[in-house]
């Protein structure tokens, strides 16, 4: 049986894992799980998959745990770790051959990197590792194997390729344009967190959602495509596919064109990411794709005066540095603050580069991670002290 562990584990991610691996119940152990705060939600995965180890937020999440356990007849209680160390000692547990990565944000760097730098192999789905720190993945690109959706469908693309920097014409990245696709620009203004949070097609967790909506998603995308395959930026194309049927492409350089079709669910490359390099039976029917029922797919260019989020995540991209870092750190506490209805929609952008034009970007090309840290750190409060004053318009 493969050993595993999953980070994030009560998360849209985490939990279809968990789903997904129950349908294997000969070939993996769940011998880790790591959550932030829903005690209730992991008190019952713990019930159903008996992890040696867990690690949660706090000490008081800790307390909530074990009691929660003992209220529920569990006799046996695993391991309970706590704080970011938690994080990194689930991850890097001696006997788990397998990281899944769940989490959703800067926290899943630091296990992230413990994860690969002990020799596991690595499941993730959480792209600010590479927006922030892509150049200390690469010397574990063959560790990894990616759950996003899109990223998954490039992967899967690119079997067989022998050399896909010399192979590869173009990559297309889709998107479904979220809820506000066609939305008259002036409207924008005045959506809120309901209308945001209303996806069309896919069903995750809050802040990617927001971010889905304003296309920052795609951005943070276009970041993570470049480091994990290795691919210039120039080669890497946002196309809009409001039917999220075809989750990306690869453009091959003799004209072949090569895309991965199938709904839009998440246990489909979850479970890829699971079996890889075997692809196993599914025991959800659902998840298969009738083509005679399709009916037409849409594609159109990805349009930044609409989604300028994309913009800000192609000028971080190409000016390298620590600006990648700015811009997830200032994303995330500006999702945060549209959340909670301290901002309107469009101040997401607008406070976003508000920040990036006060970063001076003369920090080393290739960072080393105490000044990604403290870059983040930076970031974090400088939005934080000015988030009481209106941002400008830019």
């Amino acid at each position: 049986m493969k050993q595993i562990a999953i980070l994030g584990s009560t998360g849209s991610i985490g939990s279809q894992t968990l789903t997904v691996l129950q349908q294997f119940p000969t070939d993996f152990q769940v011998m880790g799980l790591a959550a932030g705060g829903n005690i209730t939600v992991l008190a019952r995965q713990i019930q159903i998959f008996k992890p040696q180890v867990v690690a949660v937020a706090s000490s008081e999440k800790a307390t909530a745990l074990t009691a929660l356990l003992k209220n529920h007849g569990v006799e046996h209680l695993p391991q309970i770790l706590m704080g970011p160390e938690g994080l990194c000692q689930v991850a890097t547990l001696p006997q788990v051959e397998t990281v899944v990565i769940g989490l959703v944000g800067f926290i899943g760097l630091l296990p992230t990197l413990k994860a690969l730098k002990s020799g596991k192999q690595v499941l993730t789905a959480n792209k600010e590792t590479f927006v922030t720190a892509g150049h200390l993945v690469k010397p574990y690109l063959r560790q990894i194997v990616p759950l996003d959706s899109e990223h998954s469908a490039i992967f899967q693309c690119l079997q067989g390729s022998q050399a896909p920097e010399k192979e590869v014409h173009k990559i297309y990245l889709t998107a479904s344009g979220g809820p506000f696709r066609e939305l008259p620009l002036e409207q924008l203004h005045h959506v809120t967190v309901e209308q945001a949070l209303n996806h069309p097609n896919w069903s995750m967790g809050d802040k990617i959602t927001i971010d889905s909506a304003t296309m920052m998603n795609k951005g943070l995308e276009i970041i993570e495509a470049h480091h994990l395959f290795q691919l210039p930026l120039e080669k890497i194309e946002v196309v809009v596919h409001p039917q999220s049927i075809v989750h990306s492409a690869v453009a091959y350089v003799d004209g072949a064109t090569i895309a991965q079709l199938g709904e839009p669910d998440m246990r489909v490359p979850i479970q890829y990411g699971l079996t890889y390099p075997k692809r196993c039976p599914t025991a959800f029917s659902e998840l298969h794709l009738d083509l005679t029922t399709l009916g037409t797919l849409q594609f159109y260019p990805a349009d930044e005066t609409r989604f300028p989020c994309l913009r800000l995540a192609r000028w971080a991209a190409e000016t390298g540095g620590t600006l990648p870092v700015v811009l997830n750190a200032a994303d995330e506490l500006a999702v945060e603050a549209f959340l909670k209805g301290n901002i309107g929609f469009m101040e997401i952008p607008k406070r976003i580069e508000w920040v990036m034009k006060l970063h001076m970007p003369h920090w080393a090309d290739q960072p080393t991670l105490e000044t990604i840290i403290a870059v983040d750190t930076w970031t974090r409060q400088t939005f934080t002290e000015m988030s009481d004053l209106k941002a400008p318009s830019l």
